[in-house]
This record gives structure tokens, C-alpha cells and sequence, in this order.
């Protein structure tokens, strides 16, 4: 019990950002959700069963229109495609992740990946239930700003518009932390001018797939090439040893 609380508590200040964009974001998820006419408990379910952020908002139209569940397995996965690639990059992570490797690839969202990636757990602490708390943490300020935008939406009037911009600051201000954080900063650069190119020539509608491909092939060959740097000054070293 007490390795648990001891990765609670090591993570849980990891999570605070997400916790101020989740609540806002949740809120306004669940509001939308009452105009629509859907109830607190269906709201709550969606948070609860997809956990899917922007796929959720996007769902409340498919849920509102005409019945046609391929076009919208087509949009889900267009919009949420770019998971296949932080699945990929946690294959190592979680591979030791025992009992709670479910959860946390199915609580894998952009804001969990990224401070995953980021974070370190303390020495004393175990690593597993390290990550597997900042999943859980950040699914519970989901679900619970969802329960309370669907509790708010029957006493006020709430205007969503422009509140997804909360989302968009909470990851600069990752992105941010991140860069401060860490020395080599080439892979965060590949992936801004890769997302920046990508936008020019896709346009915003269709930029993140594209983007995600180019990111990951040159980090292959990034990383290809610093493993044959490294492979070099080993020999060198070893020559000279000799």
C-alpha cells in the first residue's frame, strides 16, 4: 500500500495542468452534451467508456444526425489515428507494466502520453504504478468536469465557444516544460517543423496523419544515425584501449 501512495502522491503534481484543462474542457463537453438532450448519465458513460477528447465532441454529431456508423469509424479514426504512433513509442514502457498495461493503453490521451514521455518517477518509487496513477488521475478530472458541465447545465446559461483554446494552451504549456526539461532538443524540433510543414501542405483539416509519419521517420533516422555515430566513438575507444 504504501509503494502505491508514494507514486500517487509523485504523481499527482504532474497532472495539475491537466487537471485545470480537463475540468474546463469536461465542463463544457457536458453542457454541450444537456443542450442536446442528453442526460448527465449518458455524458458521464461517454467520458467514462470512450475517453476520447476531441473524438467525444465530434461523436455529439454523429449522435444528433442521420445513422451512418461507418462515416463516422472513418472520422473517429482520422481524428484519433495519431494514438497508433504513441502506442508505438510505449511499447518499451509499458512492457513491464504487468496487470495494468490495459489501462493504460486504453487511458493513453494526447495530455497522458505527453507528460508519460516527459516524467520520471523518483527512484523509490515504482515506475508502473507511477504511470499507471497519471492515467488515472487525468481520466478521473475528464469524467468529473464532464458530471459537473451536465450538473451546471440545468442552473446557468454557459457559452462554449472558444473554450477548446484551453486545450490548445495546455499543451504549449507541456510542450514548454518539456523544453526547458530536456537537453537534446532535435526530437521537439522535428515535430514542431514537421507539424508546421505539414499544415502548409495538407491544410489544417488533414495536416495530422501526415505529420505523424513524417515525425516518425525522422526520428528513425535520426536515431539511426546517432546509434552509428555511437557504434564509431566505441570503436575508436576500444582501438585505442588496444
Amino acid at each position: 500500500m504504501n509503494e502505491k501512495i508514494k507514486a500517487l502522491k509523485a504523481a499527482f503534481p504532474h497532472t495539475l495542468p491537466v487537471f485545470t484543462g480537463f475540468i474546463f474542457l469536461g465542463i463544457a463537453y457536458g453542457i454541450l452534451m444537456s443542450s442536446q438532450g442528453f442526460s448527465i448519465i449518458w455524458s458521464i458513460l461517454m467520458s467514462l467508456f470512450v475517453y476520447a477528447g476531441s473524438a467525444q465532441y465530434l461523436g455529439i454529431t454523429f449522435l444528433t444526425s442521420s445513422f451512418n456508423p461507418i462515416y463516422a469509424f472513418l472520422m473517429t479514426l482520422m481524428v484519433n489515428a495519431r494514438h497508433i504512433f504513441y502506442g508505438i513509442s510505449m511499447l518499451d514502457k509499458f512492457k513491464e507494466a504487468g496487470k495494468l498495461k490495459p489501462f493504460l493503453i486504453f487511458g493513453q490521451c494526447d495530455e497522458t502520453f505527453s507528460i508519460i514521455h516527459a516524467a520520471k518517477a523518483p527512484e523509490e518509487v515504482d515506475k508502473n504504478w507511477f504511470m499507471f496513477f497519471i492515467t488515472l488521475l487525468n481520466y478521473i478530472y475528464w469524467a468529473l468536469g464532464t458530471a459537473l458541465g451536465g450538473l451546471l447545465s440545468s442552473v446557468i446559461s454557459f457559452n462554449t465557444k472558444g473554450l477548446d483554446f484551453v486545450l490548445t494552451a495546455l499543451f504549449v504549456v507541456i510542450f514548454v516544460g518539456q523544453w526547458k526539461k530536456v537537453e537534446n532538443r532535435k526530437p521537439a524540433l522535428i515535430g514542431l517543423l514537421s507539424s508546421i510543414g505539414c499544415l502548409i501542405i495538407f491544410g489544417p483539416g488533414s495536416f495530422i496523419i501526415p505529420a505523424m509519419v513524417t515525425i516518425l521517420v525522422c526520428l528513425m533516422l535520426v536515431r539511426k544515425k546517432v546509434t552509428e555515430v555511437k557504434k564509431t566513438k566505441d570503436l575508436i575507444i576500444d582501438d585505442r584501449g588496444m
